[in-house]
């Protein structure tokens, strides 16, 4: 027995492995720094001092900020069920008005979004999230299941891009846009990419 210390050791060695100790405690703090200061106001510095380490371990293990917040944000896009077939006749409508009650509230989504743009692994991260939440909701719509990637890929387009140009870019047309307009614009395009026969 080790007296209650619970430090991951490496196999045949009782060597403890501090770096996954190290790695746990800097997404811990992260996390909860992300969560009470938002991504603009958290530092490597307080992150560093919460997690009780020196701030170029946090360097050392990702990079930069924006690699540490990839690693830390978790994202449920909370994806509404499209079985059934007066859900998927409605899908356009149904997932641009969800996707805008999460993007108008989620502080965490728009910074994800940001780094996404700029950081490799930001770009994984969103891709990960994209990937294991709405292929499963593209699947429950699309016609065709050879053709779910691409068609997945085209609704991300265009609701990736609405969020960057309203929420990150802050481009005034598309601030200005009102709910009921940027469904009426955008709900029959997500419809077409999700249902209409292929090409």
């Amino acid at each position: 027995m080790n007296g209650g210390d619970s430090t991951p050791t490496v196999p045949g060695s009782g060597t403890p492995r501090r770096s996954d100790a190290t790695r746990g405690a800097i997404l811990t703090a992260a996390r909860e720094r992300f969560a009470t200061d938002g991504y603009e106001r958290a530092t490597i510095r307080a992150i560093a001092k919460d997690a009780n380490i020196d701030p170029s371990m946090v360097m050392r293990y990702y990079g930069s900020k924006e690699g540490l917040f990839a690693a830390a944000v978790a994202v449920d896009l909370r994806l509404p069920d499209m079985s059934g077939a007066d859900r998927r006749r409605e899908a356009g409508r149904i997932l641009v008005e969800h996707f805008l009650d999460m993007w108008e509230d989620n502080e965490v989504l728009t910074a994800l979004l940001r780094v996404g743009a700029t950081n490799r692994a930001g770009a994984e991260r969103m891709q990960g999230v994209l990937r294991d939440q709405l292929l499963p909701v593209a699947r429950q719509v699309c016609p065709d299941p050879e053709q779910v990637p691409a068609r997945a890929a085209l609704m991300a387009s265009q609701l990736l891009g609405l969020a960057l140009t309203r929420y990150v870019l802050g481009m005034p047309p598309a601030v200005e846009l009102t709910r009921a307009e940027i469904v009426a614009w955008l709900a029959p395009t997500i419809q077409r990419y999700l249902t209409a026969p292929g090409p």
